[in-house]
């Protein structure tokens, strides 16, 4: 049997495979409010077989956006806005759907990534605003300042991030993955190469981890036993003395015992000195080292866009899912195709079953109730 079309369970949360689509900005709203742009891509993406959707960043207040076009949950119009797009994919799709809830900090105020690069609004553009941070430190020397947080700004973000999560329960997710990985806030918080502070919240690694930590603890009190609660972490920075996977291990094992249901471990985005070897897979040995020091289940995500390779993945015990970002929206069927690869089944409309190759549908295709 394969692994990859094994059941897994996060938590209270039982999922029919180990495919994860793994939160992808699209840069595609109006004021923070999804768009019909958003309800075909869930929708889509839902549609792909994964047993889990993790819809993109979606930040908690609207100085926490990436791009001054980026999804937000932070208020009735953009809460509005998200479960009218999240009702039409959960129409057609039997997939668990969670979303990602997170503030960009410095890295914030951005134009969209095929405008000029995607580099900082410019000054004077009222697209733009002030970003706040741990340190008064740019990511690039050419970026503007950003404010240093103060002690009441830290209790807003922690406020903003449980007023978002409340938000997302009141939506029906399944699932809530906090975001500290590649160079936003908490990250941002998390690496001594952002985070210069001097208070409880700078210094040692206990301080440093403080505000995660928090976060984390302010959200699970909302967050039903029914819900499942985790987190995406950059493992390293990928820069000398930045955060490594040593820190990762310790920031996991404080997790667990908070209650986390699981960890998905990316790396990078911190700081543009970092030197990434990339390849297939290259994220793989960061997830790793973590399964080995926690029970909690690890996703992996990274370059692993084979059936094979991902069916190793999970064979050799390197982590217990694995996610698929830019391939699946390459291949919005990739699952299928991994079913019919590995000698496995998947779900799939039966609107949809005559797609197989003549008379083979049976063979890797399942017919779901979700369609209508």
């Amino acid at each position: 049997m394969s692994q990859l079309f094994s059941p897994l369970a996060i938590g209270p949360l039982s999922l029919p495979n180990r495919i994860v689509v793994a939160p992808m900005c699209q840069y595609s709203s109006i004021d923070g409010e999804a768009t019909d742009w958003h309800t075909q891509h869930w929708t889509n993406l839902a549609l792909s077989g994964a047993g889990l959707v993790i819809i993109e960043a979606t930040a908690v207040e609207p100085r926490g956006r990436i791009s001054w076009a980026d999804l937000g949950l932070y208020d009735d119009a953009t809460e509005a806005a998200f479960a009218s797009a999240l009702a039409t994919a959960r129409r057609w799709s039997p997939a668990k759907i969670g979303v990602q809830l997170a503030h960009a900090g410095r890295k914030a105020s951005t134009l969209k990534p095929w405008e000029a690069g995607g580099g900082p609004i410019p000054a004077g553009d009222a697209r733009g605003w002030t970003t706040r941070a741990p340190s008064s430190i740019p990511y690039a020397e050419t970026d503007p300042l950003p404010e240093a947080l103060d002690d009441a700004g830290i209790e807003a973000i922690i406020r903003a991030f449980v007023d978002s999560a409340t938000r997302a329960l009141r939506l029906g997710v399944d699932l809530i993955e906090l975001h500290a990985a590649h160079g936003y806030l908490l990250h941002e918080f998390l690496s001594p190469l952002s985070n210069q502070r001097t208070d409880a919240y700078g210094g040692t690694l206990e301080n440093r981890m403080r505000l995660v930590l928090q976060v984390f603890d302010a959200i699970k009190v909302v967050v039903p036993d029914s819900i499942a609660f985790g987190i995406r972490i950059s493992a390293s920075d990928w820069v000398e003395g930045g955060w490594d996977i040593e820190q990762s291990i310790v920031l996991a094992k404080a997790l667990e015992a908070r209650g986390c249901h699981f960890i998905h471990v990316s790396s990078g985005g911190l700081h543009p000195a970092q030197k990434i070897a990339i390849g297939p897979g290259y994220q793989l040995p960061f997830a790793e080292a973590i399964k080995r020091a926690v029970a909690m289940p690890v996703i992996a995500v990274g370059m692993i866009t084979e059936p094979q390779q991902a069916e190793d993945v999970l064979v050799d015990g390197k982590a217990d899912a694995v996610a698929l970002a830019r391939a699946m929206l390459y291949d919005p069927r990739w699952p299928w195709h991994a079913a019919a690869a590995l000698g496995a089944q998947v779900a799939a409309p039966p609107q949809y079953l005559r797609s197989a190759p003549h008379g083979q549908s049976k063979l890797f295709m399942q017919a779901t109730g979700s369609a209508g």
